[in-house]
């Protein structure tokens, strides 16, 4: 299986690989710095570079338990040493808002106790869906307010990993359906906004929540009963 170098360094942009297999336009590597599509989080871009010729990487995804990149030019040949270079603004820009969510997630416990039931993201925006039957009067405003406190708050998001038998006995990982990870998954990558919020997620995120930006609310949507939306955008300022 490739190896995920970003589960331990989501700062990682340059790495060396061997080609382990190719599929038509499609790269297998022993190791790769390359998000793949999961989790809500899109994959990474950039660039692929061996004996002087290189080649742009456009996807990357999980086809039966196999990571493959898609590759737009010319395709190494199985065996060659390969260099790859993850696109640093939109790595970053998606660390961002990653982290952005589970702000979110974390005001809307702390605040409602209410859990987050799923959730998609894109470069600087991103939307998450909530167990709410109806939006609290001034939602919007409050909880724009509450989740820029956080970001003013500059607290630091560390990531470790426990065994699961430790990670199921965690009362804020079993709110966030640490049940739900396979059974033959036996270590837990956690995510901790320090202070706020707690999840078992494989995301990349930024080192503390002082990078994320301003966050906006710029629509709330009710999606029937006991199933509400919410949707955002990062601002520099």
């Amino acid at each position: 299986m490739t190896e995920k170098l970003y589960l331990a360094d989501a700062d990682l942009r340059i790495f060396d690989s061997t080609v382990q297999a190719v599929n038509d336009d499609l790269v297998e590597l022993d190791k790769t710095a390359f998000y793949v599509t999961g989790g809500g989080q899109p994959h990474d871009t950039g660039i692929l570079r061996w004996n002087n010729t290189e080649a742009l990487v456009v996807d990357v995804r999980t086809v039966e338990g196999r990571v493959w990149h898609q590759i737009q030019g010319e395709i190494p040949n199985v065996g060659s040493e390969v260099t790859g270079i993850v696109d640093d603004e939109r790595r970053h820009q998606l660390m961002r808002t990653h982290t952005a969510m589970h702000i979110l997630c974390g005001v809307m416990w702390q605040r409602w106790q209410r859990v987050v039931t799923g959730g998609n993201m894109d470069t600087l925006s991103g939307r998450m869906d909530f167990e709410l039957d109806e939006f609290p009067p001034g939602f919007a405003e409050q909880i724009q307010e509450l989740c820029n406190e956080e970001v003013a708050a500059n607290r630091p998001v560390a990531v470790s990993f426990l065994p699961r038998s430790e990670a199921v006995l965690d009362r804020d990982l079993i709110r966030t359906k640490v049940n739900l990870i396979p059974e033959a998954v036996e270590e837990i990558r956690v995510v901790d906004i320090v202070g706020l919020d707690k999840q078992a997620d494989g995301g990349t995120h930024v080192a503390s929540t002082g990078e994320v930006g301003r966050i906006e609310i710029t629509k709330t949507e009710s999606k029937g009963k006991g199933f509400k939306r919410v949707r955002f955008v990062l601002h520099d300022d």
